[in-house]
Parts: structure tokens; C-alpha cells; sequence
């Protein structure tokens, strides 16, 4: 067996533990989903980097802590790490590359799971996963974690490119019903620095030591280490030092050495490519890998 081979093998099985994503999504034949193959939205999530950017969305929205109390006493993810992985990749897939019907699945998949999702978080505020506010943070976060990660670890965009990106994603952000949607990039981010929410919480501590050190195999946690450490440099210095973050530009190097390496292994996402194949656009196959 190949590198190439392995390396896919490794990343692929890391996803696979929850519902398939697009499994038949061949039978929509010529629905171009929420974007279509002309949108930006298709390749900012079909890179790797997109890896690198749902573990900073994931550290960030941590520092919201009712959003962070909501996951702690109601996820399974220290027990489960690898299907709560599984399940949100199945929704920013089917949510991207999906046919509108796998669309309205995964809204109502994501709404049945954050049914009685409720409590009162430690500073005593209450909390409800389908609150539109809190949606807002974690929708927004990811939006804004996706395009700075494809930025930094796979080329620069333009003002408009990245203004594009972040309207496309406010279509999912309107499917959920969240709150608040900047139409902007720079909205987007100054919607996320001053958000008058954010607050250190026992619940953002126990999520931020998961996240450095979650119960991986031996070579698949070397890995995301690597990812990791090259995303919280990522964040803004005033959120980070809300989170405990490190920066280093040793571990951003090291990340964009990593993600360039598995970009040649991996090559694109196999789910743009179905996307590609079902909205009957023409592209290369050769720069997607097959299995979907």
C-alpha cells in the first residue's frame, strides 16, 4: 500500500463514524445545492485547510460559555470524540456539496439533535442549542475559521472573494435561523473580536485541554498536534489570551508544511467532486481522490 494510499486511508476513517455524507446524492441530478460549482463557498471547504480551520472554530467557540456549557453537559464528544467529529463533517458537507433535499436533511438532523439541548451555564445564564443567538456564534465562528484557514494555509483572497464567501455561508447561517449575519468579511470579524458574550469558563477550560489532547491513535495525534497548535496561532491575540493560547510561528510553519503534504495525498474532496458530477459541470478528475 502507498503512502498516498495510507495517509487517505488514516483521514478518511476519521470521518467515518456517523451517517454517510451524499451517498446518494447522485439521484438530484442537475440540483446545484445552496451554491453550485461557480460559488467560492465549493472551494474554500474542498481544500484541506478546512481541517485546520474547524479545529479553530471549535477553539473558539469556546469562549462563548453558554455555548461551551451546552457542549459539555450535553455531548458526548470526551466519550465519542470521533462520531461528534463524524456528525459535523456530515452537516459542513451536505450543508456545502448537498442537493437541497440533503440540505433539509441536515438541518433537521441538527435540530432533533439539539432538541431539550438546555440548562443554565455557570456564570447562571440559561442556554438552548436552538437559541438563534447562540447558532449565530457557533455558525458565524465556523464561517469565519473556514475562509481565514483557506487564507493563511492555501492562498490569499480577494476583498470581494472573501466578502462572496462569507454571503454564501449567511444562506446556511439563514436555514438554521440564527441571529445575526454579517454580509462582509470585515463585519464577520469584528462580529466575532467584540462580542460582548465572550468570557472564560470552567467549561471553555475542559473543552480547550480536549482539544490539545484528544484520544487518538498514536500517528493520528501527532497529526492533529501539529494542526492544532497551527490553528490557535491562527486566532486573534485578544481571543486567544481568553482561551489560553498559545501563538508560534514554528507551529504555523509546521502546519503549512503539514497541510501542503496532505493536500498531496489527499488531493481535493471526493464530495465537490460528486457536487461537480451532479450539477453536470465540467472539471479534472485528477485532482480529486475517489472515495466519497
Amino acid at each position: 500500500m502507498g503512502l498516498k494510499t495510507r495517509v487517505t486511508a488514516k483521514v478518511v476513517d476519521l470521518f467515518s463514524h456517523s451517517e454517510k455524507p451524499l451517498e446518494h446524492t447522485d439521484q438530484y441530478e442537475g440540483d446545484h445545492g445552496l451554491f453550485g460549482p461557480d460559488s467560492i463557498s465549493w472551494e474554500v471547504l474542498g481544500d484541506v485547510s478546512s481541517f485546520v480551520g474547524g479545529i479553530r472554530a471549535l477553539l473558539i467557540q469556546a469562549a462563548h460559555p453558554e455555548v461551551a456549557a451546552g457542549v459539555a453537559e450535553h455531548s458526548a464528544y470526551r466519550e465519542d470524540p470521533l462520531g461528534r467529529l463524524s456528525r459535523t463533517a456530515f452537516y459542513v458537507t451536505s450543508m456545502t456539496y448537498g442537493a437541497i433535499p440533503e440540505t433539509d436533511h441536515a438541518v433537521e438532523m441538527v435540530r432533533r439533535a439539539h432538541a431539550g439541548v438546555s440548562g443554565v451555564s455557570e456564570r447562571g445564564r440559561p442556554y438552548s442549542a436552538n437559541s438563534p443567538e447562540y447558532g449565530a456564534w457557533v455558525h458565524n465562528t465556523l464561517t469565519d475559521s473556514f475562509l481565514h484557514a483557506f487564507q493563511v494555509f492555501k492562498r490569499p483572497t480577494t476583498e470581494e472573494e472573501a466578502d462572496r464567501f462569507v454571503a454564501e455561508q449567511s444562506i446556511i447561517g439563514e436555514k438554521m435561523g440564527v441571529s445575526a449575519l454579517p454580509k462582509t468579511a470585515k463585519e464577520l470579524k469584528a462580529w466575532i473580536a467584540t462580542h460582548p458574550d465572550i468570557a472564560e469558563s470552567e467549561a471553555m477550560r475542559e473543552a480547550i485541554e480536549f482539544l490539545k489532547d484528544p484520544p487518538l491513535g498514536r500517528a493520528e495525534l501527532l497529526g492533529y498536534r501539529v494542526l492544532q497548535r497551527a490553528a490557535a496561532t491562527t486566532v486573534e491575540p485578544p481571543l486567544r489570551r481568553t482561551l489560553g493560547l498559545k501563538a508560534s510561528s514554528l507551529n504555523l510553519q509546521a502546519g503549512k508544511v503539514l497541510v501542503r503534504s496532505l493536500r498531496w495525498a489527499l488531493r481535493f474532496s471526493p464530495s465537490w467532486k460528486a457536487a461537480l458530477l451532479r450539477s453536470g459541470a465540467e472539471f479534472d478528475s485528477k485532482l480529486f481522490r475517489d472515495d466519497v
